[in-house]
């Protein structure tokens, strides 16, 4: 294998907001009666919006019309979008930030490929709105993970190949769509150790590990 690129998904890999997903849609439980809590936290990892509010839903999903849903999502979305912008460059850990660097240095073509609508506005908040090759994100897609779409826009707009492209996910739904799309794939954090990764990495800076092994990385 050659690898060229390299393609992250953003929640849970670059950056963590899962507390802030989980307090909006506790709070939009909560106004709606609905009880919530940590036990959804794995269910809602890797799939849309509207697929995340009908599991909050539940047995109610039914009751709500596609357009009383919709405003529920919308109104999901407002309560988050006014957590993320609590966020900071400091919400990026400084590991990422040296592998994403060292990355960079050494020529590697970089995406994310998000399902996320809220995409832009979180590289945006952590300082990284200018630093990837390209990004592809759930304003460009019709389907969400585990549909590869996403991946393979990424690989598009990087004018390379899925062959020559590692994805690096922390979800199940985020593994199918890489290998459904063709890419090798590294599992980290609750997809560490998924039977659908190609390579298990228990911290960031283990990808440099992975990627080392290349004949044509240069020694760090």
């Amino acid at each position: 294998m050659h690898f060229q690129a390299v393609i992250f998904d953003l929640d849970g890999v670059l950056c963590h907001t899962d507390q802030y997903h989980f307090a909006a849609w506790a709070a939009l439980a909560h106004k709606l009666g609905i009880p919530f809590d940590e036990a959804a936290k794995d269910r809602l990892r890797g799939v849309s919006r509207m697929e995340s509010l009908d599991i909050v839903l539940g047995g109610r999903k039914d009751a709500f019309t596609p357009a009383q849903k919709q405003a529920l999502a919308e109104e999901k979305n407002a309560i988050y979008r006014g957590f993320l912008q609590g966020m900071t460059p400091a919400d990026l850990d400084q590991e990422v930030r040296s592998v994403l660097i060292s990355l960079r240095g050494h020529g590697f073509r970089l995406a994310v490929a998000s399902s996320s609508k809220n995409t832009k506005l979180i590289l945006e908040r952590i300082g990284l709105d200018a630093f990837f090759d390209a990004v592809a994100d759930g304003t460009q897609i019709t389907h969400s993970k585990p549909n590869p779409e996403v991946f393979l826009l990424a690989a598009q707009l990087l004018q390379v190949k899925p062959v020559h492209a590692l994805v690096v996910e922390d979800a199940q739904a985020g593994l199918e769509a890489a290998k459904a799309g063709g890419f090798y794939a590294a599992g980290i954090g609750p997809a560490g150790n998924s039977a659908l990764a190609d390579f298990h990495i228990g911290s960031f800076s283990e990808l440099l590990q992975i990627l080392q092994k290349q004949p044509s990385f240069p020694s760090l």
